[in-house]
Parts: structure tokens; sequence; C-alpha cells
């Protein structure tokens, strides 16, 4: 069973889910929805309760003021917001792109409050040697969307990242895209886009943090700019990064199989033994 609730936050009030039974699993992405990550959650319930939400701004999470950013600092504060109106302690959390980054943010602000940070495919491109040059491309989306639109921002985000001419690329739409879709979308070009890939992971925090960080990359990624930036985040951690099945959307691709591999990733770092990549 799932049930829905809403919470409010400073500037927020946040839509989650809650399904299922077990260890507390926060699910989170950035800007993707709670829906997008229903069927993992459904494949994960039935041994941990998993919270899954709609972030700041996007969907059923209204801001007071439209103009703000969304930063993965705030997000993170949103985080902990979710476990305190829970009352848990600790939780294992899965973030995925943006919301990799979230948890990024979480547990280098928050480092007691994380048992296993699973970051799948973070696009912190401050890691890279040709970063300037991708921060260049970004604020170039960006200016696209502001002159031509959702429409001509997506093209080219594509491009830039990789998946136009990947085997990710998406099919040509069914339909016209929903009002929230282009909500969602304008959100994400104007408020949410640059701060998240200008975050800069605080290494030294996620080293000595007391709960666990695991970077995962999808098996198909490859050619993805999201596949560098997390080789280079799991580099400067020490560790390999997870290989999981699928893309940068594995979790929606390959449900049944993601949801297996994280559940023993999950296991293993709560038992201290080593993921294996």
């Amino acid at each position: 069973m799932t049930t829905s609730h809403t919470l409010d936050v400073p500037g927020a009030r946040l839509h989650y889910e809650v399904r299922g039974s077990g260890p507390l699993l926060l699910v989170t992405g950035a800007p993707m929805s709670a829906a997008a990550f229903a069927p993992l959650a459904d494949a994960l319930a039935s041994d941990h309760t998993v919270v899954t939400h709609d972030p700041r701004g996007i969907a059923g999470s209204p801001v007071d003021d439209p103009g703000q950013d969304s930063t993965p600092e705030l997000r993170a504060e949103d985080a902990v917001a979710l476990l305190d109106a829970l009352g848990a302690e600790r939780a294992d959390v899965f973030g995925s792109s943006g919301g990799a980054v979230t948890g990024l943010a979480l547990v280098a602000r928050h480092p007691g409050r994380v048992r296993t940070l699973v970051a799948h495919e973070p696009p912190v491109l401050d890691l890279l040697p040709d970063a300037a040059e991708r921060h260049a491309a970004t604020e170039d989306i960006i200016a696209t969307f502001h002159k031509e639109g959702v429409g001509a921002a997506w093209t080219k985000f594509m491009i830039v990242s990789g998946v136009a001419g990947t085997s990710e690329e998406p099919p040509p739409p069914s339909g016209e895209p929903s009002a929230q879709d282009l909500a969602d979308s304008a959100r994400f070009f104007a408020h949410e886009l640059r701060a998240t890939t200008r975050y800069v992971p605080d290494i030294a925090a996620l080293t000595s943090a007391p709960g666990r960080v695991v970077v995962g990359v999808g098996a198909d990624s490859g050619p993805l700019l999201t596949h560098r930036t997390s080789t280079a985040l799991a580099r400067l951690l020490g560790t390999p990064p997870v290989e999981f099945p699928g893309g940068h959307g594995g979790f929606m691709e390959r449900t049944e199989d993601f949801a297996r591999l994280l559940r023993e990733v999950l296991a293993r770092e709560a038992a201290g033994e080593p993921a294996a990549s």
C-alpha cells in the first residue's frame, strides 16, 4: 500500500509517498518526481520502507518563491525534514542524477543521518579536467531555454549530455507534453540545472562520514557525461564504482534487476563488506 503525504518546509510544501516495510530507504531525484521512481519503489517495498518525493518546485511540491533556485543544499535540508517527519534518525539513500548530488550534499551537511548513500551518476562537472568547457555548454543550454523554449533546450541537453545518438535516446513523443511537464522542464532549466551541475562534492566530508558512499554507474552509460563524472568521483573517494543494469535511467529500463542489485549493495554496506564493482 502506498500512502501520500504533504510536508511544509521553509519555502515549499513537499509531496511525498511511503510504501512497504523494513529499513527506511529514501529515493530521490532532481528534477525527477516521485512518479518516475514508483516502479523501483514497488520492487523494493517487500523489505524496505521506501520514501519517494517530488523535489521542491516539481510536480506536487510547490514553492513560495518561483524565482528561487533549487540548490543541492536546499534539497538536502528537505531530505532531513522528511526524515524528521518520519521519525527516522538515519536512512539509506538512493539518489539518481541530480538526486545523487542532493545525496552528496546531505551526507556532507548531515553525516549522521545517512547509513549508506548510493549516488547513481551525479553530474558533478567540476571534477572533470574540461570543467570550464562543460559549464559553458550548460550555460548555453540555459540560454537556449530562455531564447527558444523547452523543446530546443532539451534537444541541446541531450546532445551535450551524450544521450543523443545512444541507445538511451528517447523515442519521439507520442503527444504534446502536459502543462505540468512544461512547467517542470522550465523549472529545471531556469532554476535547477546550473546549481546542480556546479555543486562541488566535499570529498573530505564524504570520506570521513560515519555512513558509506557508493557511486553507481550504468552498464550502458559509457558514452554519457555522467559516466565520466561518476568515475571521477569514485576515484576521489577511493572506491570503485558499482555498475548497475541499464544506463542513466536504468531503474526505469531494467527495474527488477536494478532493484535486486541495489538491495544487495545496501545489504553488503550494512554488513560492512565492500560492494562488488
